[in-house]
């Protein structure tokens, strides 16, 4: 029994993968090369529309001006946002003197308190998205307690504002790029598009599992 088991542990051995920082040489000689930023743009918007997400540029000091309008467009009553997050101070400013057309709701303290408000009130909400990935035309959020992830997972419709020098041209560039080898998220979001399924006759439906539009202004 003893040398069967030295068999099979030396032979798991051998077979044994390579450690990563062994391989990571290679996988560097082998990278593509950065696309110009506004191939990257091109691709990132395309692959987003392709799946029925929607896609605006406008300027930095523009986005609230511009969902303010799409709220209307869309008759959305309430706004749901995360206060204290990236967003808050901008959308704040822009919202005031604009009249109660459009209310803001920032969810606060345990989910508990709030979770019936968002589920029951909610018309839309909006976040940040951290990065953007051309290649396969996919968000990258990363929610905290300010700006939480159930903002992306319950309106019927989310704005995401992403800036247009937080898209990479794929994954593990951005992986790369901003270090989260040593500061890796711990609840990352990737979107890349509205939320869709389909059943066993393979009718596509959206909105089963979360937002049924998806509308991204592309800042910058």
């Amino acid at each position: 029994m003893s040398d069967a088991r030295d068999r099979i542990l030396g032979r798991l051995r051998r077979q044994r993968p390579q450690p990563a920082a062994q391989r990571a040489p290679a996988a560097r000689e082998s990278a593509a090369p950065a696309s110009p930023a506004g191939e990257r743009i091109a691709r990132f918007v395309r692959l987003l529309e392709a799946v029925r997400a929607e896609v605006h540029r406008c300027r930095r000091d523009d986005w609230p001006e511009l969902l303010w309008r799409f709220c209307g467009d869309k008759s959305i009553g309430r706004l749901a946002y995360g206060a204290g997050g990236p967003l808050a101070t901008t959308l704040e400013n822009g919202w005031r003197d604009r009249g109660e057309t459009v209310r803001l709701f920032s969810p606060r303290g345990p989910i508990e308190q709030w979770k019936d408000s968002l589920f029951s009130e909610a018309d839309a909400a909006v976040t940040s998205a951290r990065w953007g990935i051309a290649r396969t035309g996919t968000l990258v959020l990363w929610p905290d307690s300010h700006e939480p992830r159930t903002l992306s997972l319950v309106p019927p419709v989310h704005f995401v504002v992403l800036d247009v020098d937080d898209l990479y041209d794929d994954f593990a560039t951005l992986i790369e790029a901003e270090g989260w080898r040593s500061g890796m998220p711990t609840n990352a979001v990737l979107i890349s598009g509205p939320s869709k399924t389909a059943d066993i006759e393979q009718t596509l439906s959206y909105g089963i599992h979360g937002p049924v539009e998806l509308i991204v202004l592309l800042t910058g």
